[in-house]
This record gives structure tokens, sequence and C-alpha cells, in this order.
């Protein structure tokens, strides 16, 4: 694993060890990489998101689009 060294204003590194103190983190470096995989996460889901505004309309989701989403899935948990 690759090591980076970074600098923080005393806010942040409070921040950091009381999520680390709280227990919800064993060290600082794993709460940091759990922001990194967050934000790639976010920025994933945004391009989607932007990729899906671009495209082509298919078709309106009204009431018997989402029946038929209902249906399809009934089926699929089905067998």
């Amino acid at each position: 694993m690759a090591t980076m060294n970074i600098s923080v204003p005393e806010a942040l590194k409070r921040h950091v060890d009381e999520q680390v103190a709280g227990g919800a983190y064993s060290t600082s470096s794993e709460y940091v990489r759990e922001l990194i995989r967050r934000d790639l996460d976010r920025q994933r889901l945004r391009s989607l998101i932007l990729e899906g505004a671009e495209s082509p309309s298919a078709g309106s989701a009204d009431a018997g689009y989402f029946e038929g989403l209902r249906r399809r899935a009934g089926q699929a948990t089905r067998g």
C-alpha cells in the first residue's frame, strides 16, 4: 500500500481523531480511505445521472411502467 502524508487544519484533525476515538474507525488512515471511497462512489453516481439525463427518453414513467417493473420483479423472484 502506498503512503501519503497530508496537512490539515487543527479542526479537521480533531474531527478525524474524534471519528477514530468513537470507534467507527480503527485509524485515521481507515477514515480517510473511507472518505475517498465515498467520493469515488459519488463521482460515479453523478456520472451515471448525467449520462441518463443526456440519453434519449425511453418513455414516460407512469402507473403502467411501474406495474410492469413490479411484474418483472415478481417473475425474477419466482424463478
